[in-house]
């Protein structure tokens, strides 16, 4: 019998969702699902309603559940990874509060900036221990991730470990469908060329037989911004470095130097920035799970349809041969885009098939576009860098690059609010030197 294992399986709607895509493919029936979470209360909500899901289904994967990682990850083809490590209290508490009280605020703190450095810190010792564990006990298996900071674990991986892994996000494939639809533009039929890196992929091109379709974006877009709305971040570099980018503007707030700043307070308001987003989003989704929770339990009749994430369609091709093309984070090996350094993380189009991932070539990018991106690899391969080595002054030099933290604090308050953050997490780092 076939294994797709679930690391984090704790995150239950999550889990329904990629996990419940693949109980609706055909070259997956059969296969054991097997469920890992450091948490057995969270795990067991997961399993008893993909248990649930999986009988409404009709579906004739099994479901198992494990307490021992090794165990679950044993003989595994596929491995789904969707870890936070640290959560929300305390870790994303601490990488929002103690920034504050030096006045460096964050939006989302998930990917760079002071935030995004100490996940990966916090992530990627446990990371480096899975891929210890797959390449004892799953040497063949693929791993899927989808765990933030998408750039820094999937260059970890890639650099330093055997495992085969590409990372997965969500706004590649939903980047164009949004801005159609905020624009009031029809989205069939277009052909779109995406590729940067992480959060930070740029829309190259986007046509509609044969005809550039940015000068419209550009005009509906400029049109929109005469009045506030959700997106005014990404217009604004779109109007200033002439491409749109995939993630969203309260995410691209924070990557660059130019919109939360405190000597001009008035930018907030004039690009409509929520500060504080992320720990506002957890506490809504902590609460609303209390709610959902029950109901979901107890629903007889559960059920899901197939999503738009990439995660069983790369596995059906891989099972079944037929080629799917994806946004896919792999490791710029070979320049695939080539004004971006050789050992970076890069996004780009990348064919699942039966051989594996293959990622497309690019060539250069834009050279601002390509002078962007350099900015925030830059903090990304210190803070690899920094977690490998365990040595401090790279966690320094890893805040001191990054974009929004450089431009705001003095290098004697950065190197003070990393020295705040490491005592803080405490347990959660390792010793650094």
């Amino acid at each position: 019998m076939k294994k797709l294992t679930f690391i984090g399986a704790g995150s239950t709607i999550f889990a329904k969702n990629v996990l419940g895509d693949c109980m609706h493919v055909e070259s997956l029936q059969g296969f054991e699902f097997a469920l890992f979470d450091i948490n057995p209360d969270r795990l067991q909500e997961s399993y008893s309603l993909l248990t649930q899901l999986k009988d409404n289904l009709k579906s004739t994967v099994t479901i198992k559940k494990y307490d021992n990682r090794k165990e679950a990850l044993r003989g595994a083809s596929y491995i789904i990874n969707a870890i936070q490590v640290g959560g929300y209290k305390p870790s994303t508490v601490i990488d929002f509060d103690i920034p504050k009280k030096y006045g460096l605020r964050q939006t989302i703190g998930d990917t760079i900036g002071i935030g995004g450095l100490f996940r990966s810190l916090r992530t990627i010792p446990v990371m480096l221990d899975i891929a210890k564990d797959i390449e004892e006990v799953a040497p063949d298996a693929w791993f899927l991730n989808y765990t933030n900071p998408m750039a820094a674990l999937t260059g970890t991986l890639s650099r330093f470990t055997n495992v085969k892994n590409v990372g997965l996000c969500h706004s590649v494939q939903v980047c164009t469908r949004d801005l159609f639809k905020h624009l009031d533009m029809d989205h069939s039929g277009i052909q779109e060329k995406i590729a940067g890196i992480n959060h930070v992929a740029w829309l190259l091109e986007v046509t509609r037989d044969g005809v550039d379709l940015y000068p419209e974006i550009k005009r509906r877009a400029k049109e929109k911004s005469k009045e506030k709305h959700h997106d005014m971040v990404r217009f604004e570099l779109m109007q200033r470095f002439g491409y749109y980018l995939t993630e969203s503007s309260e995410h691209n707030a924070e990557y660059h130097p130019y919109f939360i700043k405190s000597a001009y307070p008035e930018l907030i308001d004039r690009f409509n920035i929520p500060l504080d987003e992320y720990p506002r989003r957890c506490v809504n989704q902590i609460e609303g799970w209390e709610k959902m929770k029950q109901s979901l339990m107890n629903d007889g009749d559960i059920t899901h349809n197939r999503s738009i994430e990439y995660g069983s369609r790369i596995i059906e091709a891989m099972e079944t041969g037929e080629a799917f093309l994806f946004g896919g984070n792999v490791l710029n090996k070979g320049g695939l885009i080539s004004n971006l350094p050789t050992n970076a993380c890069v996004e780009v189009q990348c064919i699942a098939d039966r051989s594996g991932v293959t990622p497309t070539f690019v060539g250069d990018l834009p050279e601002q576009l390509a002078a962007i991106n350099r900015t925030n690899i830059n903090t990304q391969l210190l803070t690899i860098e920094a977690a490998i080595t365990k040595k401090k002054d790279h966690i320094y030099h890893a805040a001191m690059l990054d974009p929004h933290t450089s431009a705001e604090l003095s290098i004697d308050d950065i190197v003070a609010l990393c020295n705040d953050l490491i005592e803080a997490h405490g347990e959660y780092l390792p010793n650094y030197s």
